[in-house]
């Protein structure tokens, strides 16, 4: 028997925060496109459930149009049932309101609840408040027991944050496969010597910080076992690209070089790319021509410049010119070393004759 493990689809996020009004509204429609394919993808494997860990929704009051593709997926799909465990984000979503539940959605609450497949039992509670240390989760040795979790690991006891799962605390309960949201990087780990702990990760990226293959985890229950795989299901992957501009100058030479460390990414794609090492006052950083010149090469990007400049302060230091003495009196400022590296920088250009577009 197979099931599907995903979480984190956040479904109505706003994505406002790097792209435009225009591609985050192509975003938010991807991603509950997303939704779409990971059911697709579950009735094509003849799986009997798919397994919800968690923030399903991003936030309380959702769209019509959100609302409605996800009812109306499920009630598309009666063979398969969706396990619906909320998680922080969606734990008072609106979703539900004034509609009668189908049979095959399957929700969980504030107490320990089971369904059961065959041999089969899988386990979900919304809430540890009251049960820190899971006390009233109750498995049966001889079963296939799944338990879905919305939070954050640590690998102690909790004592008074029940957004926090204590995996000593799950250890030794006859737990095969902990279904675990909430983090949005894929991650398994043995939970014990019977089970293993995983959590699915985000089957979208919605920022930089979300780089990376996205997927699902297919389950297939078998001989006693579940046995457990990472699946991509993203229409679109993230990347940040570190490239190291230490030793170049000319605005051709970086620009040569941010095609080098992205020559392998898919066009549809998103990038950042970063800039660090070391530059020099000559070094040509034109972000605004670097943006011109990579127009159209991925469907969406962005610079960070955290690269520092590299200048030879002793050759100023005791140098009788009008540089010199510009240089010491920001040294002996009371800036920030980064206010300081980018005052000299436009100074030194300034006082060369270059000129300048602030």
């Amino acid at each position: 028997m197979k099931f599907i493990h995903c979480a984190d689809l956040h479904l109505d996020s706003k994505l406002e925060s790097n792209m435009s009004r225009e591609q985050a509204a192509e975003r938010r429609n991807e991603i509950l496109l997303t939704f779409k394919r990971i059911v697709d993808f579950a009735v094509k494997e003849g799986a009997r459930g798919i397994l919800i860990s968690g923030d399903l929704f991003d936030r309380k009051v959702i769209s019509a149009k959100a609302r409605n593709l996800v009812w109306d997926t499920i009630a598309e799909n009666p063979e398969l049932d969706f396990l619906y465990l909320r998680g922080n984000h969606d734990w008072q979503t609106d979703f539900m309101a004034g509609r009668d539940l189908p049979e095959n959605l399957k929700l969980f609450n504030g107490n320990w609840t089971e369904y059961q497949y065959g041999q089969i039992s899988i386990f979900g509670k919304e809430t540890m408040e009251d049960d820190m240390h899971y006390a009233s989760l109750i498995t049966q040795a001889e079963r296939i027991n799944i338990v879905m979790l919305h939070g954050q690991e640590v690998r102690s006891n909790v004592k008074d944050d029940a957004s926090l799962i204590s995996l000593p605390a799950l250890k030794n309960r006859n737990i095969d496969y902990l279904a675990l949201g909430h983090v949005h990087f894929y991650k398994k780990e043995a939970l014990d010597y019977r089970g293993e702990y995983c959590y699915c990760g985000c089957p979208e990226g919605r920022g930089f910080d979300e780089c990376g293959k996205k997927g699902v985890v297919l389950l297939e229950v078998e001989n006693g076992k579940v046995n457990s795989r990472f699946v991509p299901m993203a229409s679109r992957t993230l990347h940040e690209v570190e490239v190291d501009i230490t030793g170049l100058e000319t605005a051709t030479d970086l620009l040569r070089e941010i095609h080098k460390k992205t020559e392998d990414i898919s066009s549809s794609d998103m990038v950042k790319v970063i800039f660090t090492g070391f530059y020099t006052v000559e070094t040509e950083k034109d972000f605004t021509y670097f943006e011109q010149a990579m127009e159209g090469r991925f469907y969406f990007m962005k610079f960070k410049d955290i690269s520092k400049l590299s200048i030879d302060y002793t050759e100023y230091e005791h140098q009788i010119s009008l540089k010199g003495e510009f240089v010491r009196t920001v040294m002996n400022g009371k800036e920030t070393q980064e206010e300081k590296e980018q005052m000299i920088l436009l100074g030194i250009r300034a006082l060369s004759g270059e000129e300048l577009q602030v």
